[in-house]
């Protein structure tokens, strides 16, 4: 059984929790500023299975974060559990090329209030607080202003920031699934050359301000659109700059 009150502690979450709106936005923020996107089990050989408890006692006892499935598989736990009406949603990425990723390539969440709502804390660089899903809405936040488009059955995430055009993100349908549909994608994150997850470790969490980031030795800061990079020497400077940026200790 989850251990809400743990959970909520390993967020920093102190506020009365209440299945509405504003508990939901605040749960959102304060899960994406606490536990880091990261991809680092992948790089020490620890299989990442899809488990909603392994997911809940990797980042709220190891002090961990994870990636798209353990996140938002972990997240969508702790939300049932204060009462919210959860669906997990197969989500296929944006490239570069207008092409989409295959499906379950992303797991994302439908959260049903008065009104459905789109709740993502495993996508990395995206939406700090949930979005309406209302087709076409612009929504602006400090990571930059966000819509729905919808295309038939598809919505489209897209998002724009000053002197940039709208780029999409990723594509959903409303369609529910169960966890385990995505353990085929997850292995294969965890073990193709093809996956951008096996060809670079990455930890990185919003700031009030910006962003921070660790890919493979390199630190990156992002203050206010100003980014500043510097490269670390040794594995022991990488593993001290994860335990003091991200309180991760491995």
């Amino acid at each position: 059984m989850l251990n809400v009150a743990s959970y909520l502690e390993r967020i920093g979450f102190s506020e009365p929790a209440h299945s509405n709106v504003e508990t939901l936005q605040a749960l959102h923020v304060a899960h994406m500023r606490t536990v880091p996107f990261e991809n680092l089990d992948i790089w020490l050989g620890t299989p990442i299975v899809c488990d909603e408890r392994r997911f809940v006692h990797k980042i709220v006892d190891l002090h961990r974060g994870g990636f798209c499935y353990e996140l938002n598989g972990a997240f969508a736990s702790l939300l049932r559990a204060l009462g919210f009406s959860v669906t997990l949603l197969s989500a296929r990425v944006s490239r570069e090329d207008g092409s989409a990723s295959a499906e379950f390539d992303h797991l994302a969440l439908l959260v049903q209030l008065e009104e459905p709502w789109l709740a993502d804390v495993g996508f990395g660089d995206s939406f700090l607080a949930p979005l309406r899903l209302k087709p076409d809405a612009e929504q602006e936040q400090p990571s930059g202003r966000f819509r729905i488009v919808q295309v038939g059955d598809v919505m489209i995430v897209q998002r724009t920031r000053p002197g940039e055009f709208w780029k999409s993100q990723y594509q959903f349908t409303l369609s529910p699934w169960q966890l385990s549909d995505f353990a085929a994608r997850c292995h294969y994150h965890q073990t193709s050359s093809e996956s951008h997850f096996t060809r670079q470790r990455i930890c990185t969490l919003p700031t009030p301000d910006g962003r921070i980031t660790l890919s493979d030795l390199k630190l990156i800061r992002t203050t206010r659109q100003i980014r500043e990079e510097r490269e670390l020497q040794t594995e022991d400077e990488w593993r001290e700059a994860l335990k003091e940026f991200f309180g991760v200790q491995l």
